[in-house]
């Protein structure tokens, strides 16, 4: 069976991500879901002030579950089994990592579909994991609502 990591934010370009997978199972591919989410490392500030840093994992670990709720929810509703994962660093090496830990077969990760320019200038996690991943690594290009009311309006012109 094939096993998908899927990285969720919390934001509507991941869920995008999910939305896609789910197609994917409802469509007849067996899979397992791992809904995967990075956290920020600790600042110095908070590793000063804290001290603990047992409370600093597990707020990590609780602002993680917390973003992936949505993501859950949709699985849930589906009725699609899946696991989670929160780890801490650097957002694209660290999902690399966790595709290596899970074992995961492939990796759904959302993008804004910024131009090239835009990418080059100021970098972005889905091209760098694309490049990292030692697994194939599917884009979901988040869809414009302008692109779609411009497709009805079209659909609407009298021939």
């Amino acid at each position: 069976m094939l096993k998908i990591l899927i990285a969720v934010d919390g934001s509507e370009l991941s869920l995008d991500g999910v939305h896609h997978a789910l197609a994917l199972v409802r469509q007849g591919l067996k899979a397992s879901i791992v809904l995967a989410n990075v956290q920020e490392p600790a600042t110095l500030y908070e590793l000063v002030t804290t001290r603990d840093p047992d409370l600093i994992a597990a707020a990590s670990l609780e602002a993680g579950d917390h973003l992936m709720a949505s993501a859950r929810a949709l699985l849930d509703a589906a009725g699609v089994a899946y696991e989670t994962d929160v780890g801490v660093g650097d957002v694209a090496h660290t999902l690399v990592d966790m595709i290596e830990r899970s074992g995961s077969d492939m990796i759904v990760i959302g993008a804004k579909g910024q131009g090239a320019i835009s990418s080059a200038l100021l970098g972005s996690v889905s091209q760098e994991v694309a490049h990292a991943s030692p697994v194939p690594v599917t884009i979901v290009k988040h869809a414009d609502p302008r692109d779609a009311s411009d497709g009805d309006m079209a659909e609407d012109v009298p021939d």
